[in-house]
């Protein structure tokens, strides 16, 4: 590929993914400022975008011969976003190499060796690198397969690598649900089980900040490894927050975190809380000071509270902690 300056340019983007969520609003954002994109996916999922998306069908699980659509293909960069395995990143990274001049890769927040730092930054310990062999993605290999994909991105790529690690991402089209449920709770009015005191913190990315970030990198041609973290409101203030975006009449009703495990209930049932003194509190105390300096801005956490319940409002959404469940717990609160 002949290397020519992005900056300031009409760029020709493929995204890898892109019909999903994070993806979603990458391919709109780069839309919007008057980008061209390609999406290659293995079209199982609906497609939303618009008609003056290419798209591409490939599965990146079956090596070289599932990327067969992009063979003799330029483009100016590459986002990718659904890359979870080292089979599928070094395969990709390797067919790509002389075919764009920059490859974007998004990562997580789970990377981090030591989640309990307060705050992470992008140059603290990684967690030890998965083997590339290893295809399952769970709950423990997550930020280990992680790891090596940005190893072997930054390995093919060097300066021409870009490495984004977003933590919890927030917003419409969020398919986890994880903050989602929070609005939707408070939305229902009522009293409600609210984790600890309201000291702890909770920190999330709005998606649209994250697209418009990626688009920064690419006009700008940004190398680097950046945190993407949003505004760190402590628990009181997301509920109001909530509240206000909602306009519901909910009311928290405190639950300390001994009477929370004696329930056994836990961040499987309360998606987003993670007390600022465990081992993970740290991802919810990500510096975002370096990606900031490089043109991040954050949304008003109002704006994605009332956005993400415009979206999910009349939308089935992920159960976590049942209505059942909720009551038993607030009425053993009672009980003490």
């Amino acid at each position: 590929m002949t290397e020519r300056n992005l900056k300031g340019a009409s760029l020709k983007v493929l995204v890898l993914g892109g019909t999903q969520f994070v993806g979603r609003h990458i391919v709109e954002a780069l839309l919007g400022a008057g980008h061209r994109v390609s999406v290659l996916t293995r079209g199982r999922t609906p497609d939303e975008l618009p008609g003056s998306v290419e798209r591409l069908k490939g599965d990146r699980d079956e090596g070289k011969a599932g990327l067969a659509a992009l063979e003799g293909r330029t483009w100016d960069a590459c986002v990718d976003v659904s890359g979870y395995t080292p089979r599928q990143v070094r395969v990709s990274a390797e067919l790509l190499r002389d075919a764009v001049q920059r490859y974007v890769f998004i990562s997580t927040g789970s990377v981090y060796a030591e989640q309990h730092r307060h705050p992470i930054r992008e140059d603290d310990p990684l967690l030890p690198e998965a083997a590339e062999d290893v295809t399952e993605v769970t709950g423990e290999t997550y930020g280990p397969l992680k790891v090596t994909c940005e190893r072997i991105v930054e390995e093919v790529y060097g300066e021409r690598a870009t490495i984004l690690r977003p933590q919890i991402v927030a917003g419409p089209y969020d398919p986890t649900g994880r903050y989602t449920y929070w609005i939707d709770r408070v939305a229902a009015g009522g009293d409600f089980l609210a984790p600890g005191d309201g000291s702890d913190y909770v920190q999330v990315i709005d998606a649209r900040d994250l697209a418009r970030f990626v688009v920064t990198v690419l006009e700008e041609d940004i190398p680097g490894v950046f945190n993407l973290a949003g505004p760190r409101l402590s628990w009181r203030e997301f509920v109001d927050v909530a509240r206000e975006a909602t306009g519901a009449d909910a009311r928290p009703v405190w639950v300390d975190a001994d009477t929370l495990e004696a329930q056994d209930v836990g961040w499987r049932e309360l998606p987003v809380w993670l007390p600022v003194d465990s081992e993970q509190g740290g991802l919810m105390d990500m510096s975002s000071e370096r990606t900031r300096a490089a043109g991040l801005t954050l949304s008003d956490p109002l704006t994605t509270a009332r956005d993400t319940r415009t979206w999910s409002a009349g939308r089935p959404q992920k159960t976590f902690l049942t209505r059942e469940r909720e009551a038993e717990v607030l009425a053993a609160r009672e009980e003490q």
